[in-house]
């Protein structure tokens, strides 16, 4: 096995300017869809790596696919919600902007 951080990858899962503030492990079960009690947004970028199963995210109300495999990266301010269409393993990472 081989032990490494996100810090190790450097530009391998980041955007330029930012760098990961916090982040973690989700599942969402098939036929749920997270955060939906209204408007949910950030102040800066979040990338989904998704890791597992199949659904759609929902981008200030427009609708596109994504399947396990797929990196999401959703703007500072946009809505976003992801429905899974099959159980959704994804990793999440809040970024906030590089000192």
């Amino acid at each position: 096995m081989r032990r490494s951080t996100l810090a190790d990858w450097g530009a391998g899962v980041s955007l330029p300017g930012y760098r990961v503030d916090s982040g973690g492990v989700s599942t969402l079960a098939s036929g749920h869809i997270s955060h939906n009690q209204g408007p949910h947004t950030h102040p800066a970028p979040e990338i989904f790596l998704i890791l597992a199963g199949s659904g759609h995210v929902h981008i200030d109300g427009e609708t596109s696919p994504f399947a396990a495999g797929d990196v999401l990266v959703v703007e500072a301010g946009e809505d976003h919600h992801l429905e899974a269409v099959t159980e959704v393993v994804t990793t999440w990472l809040h970024l906030e902007p590089a000192s």
